[in-house]
């Protein structure tokens, strides 16, 4: 049977955890845009963030919320979207301060909770997961994802991210709190202006530096991911904020369909007005440097048919515009180091030529 449509509040006071960054900034002009009343608590004095002039600015640590209770009480939330758990135990915090000052907690997680996930990067046992991914998919069994070298090269980008990094771990506080409901939002790989990481930057190098041809493993060209817009996702997530129905809800957030990796990098090569070929390689044959780790035989495809039946979610922003205000900013803003062996352009070449 169907949910009732959601009801949505005409006007709220939303504090946003880490509501500074890549997704935090775009849900901030979002829910301002909508008229509610907004607080941002942040670490650091300098942090940026939308200019309004009604937003209030908390700062604090948010592995030590207890010492920003009073703050936080003055403003009143009728809802905490916390954009930065790691940790059950952050979330746990969370939701134990949290039962007397507001209604609701949001909390963003990743679709890395998803045994599928596991099982791609190679860590989890047994066979393929069955498609698409729906938020009642099995979870991982194993919590440690990612191996230390991974998570410390994650600090370097994101800074909320702790040693005991566990996106599972964060959904069972935030679900499984008695006295408090919570909403969880699994989110996709995230791409748009801003993006930390950079994603699209060695395909756009490529095509910057007048490639003809751009290699790409057969395995990874067949692979499917979920991935979804930066301002498309804080749109979801402002929905379930504002959404009283979203209560005691999970919800996937992801684009539909899940494109090929190979059919993504074409769009994205249309948009950038490329006009070389991409060539696929036997992954035996394809340069070591293209070739990725884990099981790409599992694809990582998810459902978002809940968000968009219960909250009546779309995206704002088409997919071609949201490619190209991607490329623009990704041009103008290249990554600060790069990596130089990512271009081995010789070895590209030489697997070319063994093919002819």
């Amino acid at each position: 049977m169907s949910r009732v449509i959601p009801s949505t509040r005409s006007l709220m006071r939303i504090l946003l955890i880490g509501g500074n960054g890549f997704i935090g900034s775009p849900l901030v002009r979002k829910l301002h845009e909508l008229g509610h009343q907004l607080a941002i608590f942040h670490r650091r004095p300098e942090a940026a963030a939308p200019a309004t002039a009604d937003l209030v600015r908390i700062q604090g640590d948010r592995n030590r919320l207890a010492d920003s209770r009073e703050q936080i009480r003055q403003f009143l939330p009728d809802v905490i979207v916390d954009l930065i758990l790691s940790s059950g135990e952050q979330a746990r915090q969370l939701m134990i301060l949290s039962r007397e000052l507001t209604q609701r907690v949001v909390a963003i997680s990743s679709m890395d909770v998803y045994r599928a996930w596991g099982v791609m990067h190679e860590v989890e046992p047994g066979g393929l997961q069955p498609l698409p991914l729906t938020e009642d998919s099995q979870l991982r069994t194993v919590r440690r994802l990612y191996p230390p070298e991974t998570i410390r090269m994650m600090q370097g980008i994101f800074t909320w991210v702790d040693e005991n990094y566990d996106k599972i771990a964060v959904e069972e506080s935030i679900m499984n709190d008695a006295r408090l409901p919570g909403t969880v939002l699994r989110l996709p790989m995230v791409y748009g202006p801003g993006d930390p990481l950079h994603r699209w930057f060695p395909l756009l190098k490529r095509i910057a530096d007048g490639r003809s041809t751009i290699l790409i493993a057969d395995d990874f060209a067949a692979w499917r991911a979920p991935r979804g817009y930066v301002d498309n996702v804080a749109h979801a997530i402002a929905l379930a904020a504002t959404s009283d129905q979203a209560a005691g809800r999970i919800y996937n957030i992801c684009e539909e369909p899940s494109l090929p990796e190979l059919a993504w990098q074409r769009k994205i090569a249309t948009q950038a007005n490329w006009p070389g070929k991409f060539i696929v390689l036997p992954r035996s044959k394809t340069p070591k440097h293209l070739v990725l780790p884990g099981n790409a035989a599992q694809h990582v495809v998810a459902s978002s048919e809940r968000i968009r039946a219960e909250l009546r979610y779309e995206e704002p922003v088409e997919s071609d515009e949201a490619i190209r205000r991607t490329i623009a900013w990704e041009q103008k803003n290249p990554p600060s180091t790069i990596n130089p062996q990512q271009f081995d352009y010789d070895a590209e070449d030489a697997a070319l030529a063994d093919r002819r």
